[in-house]
């Protein structure tokens, strides 16, 4: 079983973990609506639920 022979420091680890970044979600504009949305991804708006600029499903409908 490996077994380092010292205990790497917190800074050393850190600095090694300094490339893992965080990407921010590319956004769609909806065709219909104009709303920003992430990328297939279903959007709420003015209770509407939209899919490719479809409305899918509608808030009177679930009450």
């Amino acid at each position: 079983m490996a077994h380092p022979k010292s205990r790497i420091s917190k800074q050393r680890r850190n600095k090694r973990r300094t490339h893992y970044k965080a990407t921010p979600k590319t956004l769609a504009i909806c065709p219909t609506t104009g709303e920003p949305h992430i990328y297939h991804r279903a959007h709420w708006h003015e209770g509407r639920l939209y899919y490719k600029g479809k409305v899918v499903l509608e808030k009177e409908a679930l009450a």
